[in-house]
């Protein structure tokens, strides 16, 4: 086994992952899921965004990263709880980073923090899921 049969072994197990990664993807939008940028590190660097899918899942808001190849989702965020702290539009260096046309929301589960980057779609449909918990339910959250 020579140099140029180890490089073709090399570039056909990347695209066998970047196969794989379209395919999941794809998968995840079919499934109801909408395009949403997360980033746990809350603070004005503007850094630390990740790309991913978000899927409703009943009271919960499962987020899959899009450059992962874990069949779960990376991150679930509970309807209970949760509190819209904050509502802003992204920075100039936050732009490329985030879906098209995003707003931002930083939101508060207990003592854990997030900032959501979604579309106007997308956004109109988690603060419906937020609005639609079941009746005798306290949600406090700013709309």
């Amino acid at each position: 086994m020579d140099i140029s049969d180890v490089v073709v072994i090399a570039l056909a197990l990347v695209l066998v992952v970047l196969l794989l990664l379209v395919a999941r993807r794809v998968r995840l939008l079919r499934m109801g899921g909408v395009h949403v940028a997360i980033r746990t590190r809350v603070d004005d660097s503007g850094k630390g965004w990740h790309l991913g899918v978000g899927r409703y899942q009943g009271d919960e808001f499962a987020w899959f990263r899009a450059f992962s190849l874990r069949a779960g989702p990376n991150l679930m965020i509970h309807r209970d709880g949760l509190e819209i702290a904050d509502r802003r539009d992204p920075a100039r260096a936050e732009v490329p980073v985030v879906p098209l046309g995003s707003r931002i929301l930083r939101v508060e589960v207990g003592d854990t923090r997030y900032e959501i980057a979604m579309g106007p779609d997308a956004l109109t449909g988690f603060l419906s899921w937020l609005e639609s918990a079941p009746p005798g339910r306290r949600l406090p959250w700013a709309s």
